[in-house]
């Protein structure tokens, strides 16, 4: 099966996230969102990138891979990572990130040119000030770059 990439509204991203992702919602924004589609133009996966959540990492010169996820097509993941990171730079960022939890190989990644660059502890954002209910993974997660 040969996949192609293709464009995709915020919307029918978000739609496929929440059907296919294992433990993410869908997410609230984005700058823009990227798909693979098939022979026939079934979508098989989407990337949604958007600001980096991490506000120290917002400097407006980089953007984050939010959600990457597919329908277990093969090298799917792959081809959205690479299509991120040449939409991005196309469009004057210099610098892409995601992340990923510690038991996830990170093949896909390595496989798009992209290569870890930190740890983070991980955690709740949860605090007196702003109390949060937490519904993703808490454990710390590896921070990976497009290079």
């Amino acid at each position: 099966m040969s996949l192609r990439v293709v464009p995709i509204a915020f919307a029918d991203a978000n739609a496929f996230v929440r059907r296919f992702h294992r433990h993410h919602k869908a997410v609230t924004g984005h700058k823009f969102s990227v798909a693979v589609a098939d022979g026939v133009g079934d979508v098989r996966g989407v990337a949604v990138i958007g600001r980096p959540v991490a506000r120290a990492l917002d400097d407006g010169l980089t953007l984050e891979v939010n959600r990457c996820c597919t329908d277990g097509a093969f090298n799917a993941c792959s081809m959205l990572y690479a299509a991120a990171w040449r939409a991005a730079r196309a469009m004057g960022y210099r610098k892409l990130i995601t992340y990923t939890l510690p038991p996830e190989g990170g093949a896909s990644l390595r496989a798009a040119g992209w290569r870890v660059v930190a740890e983070t502890k991980g955690g709740s954002w949860n605090c007196p000030s702003r109390t949060r209910e937490d519904h993703h993974p808490l454990q710390g997660k590896l921070r990976w770059e497009a290079t």
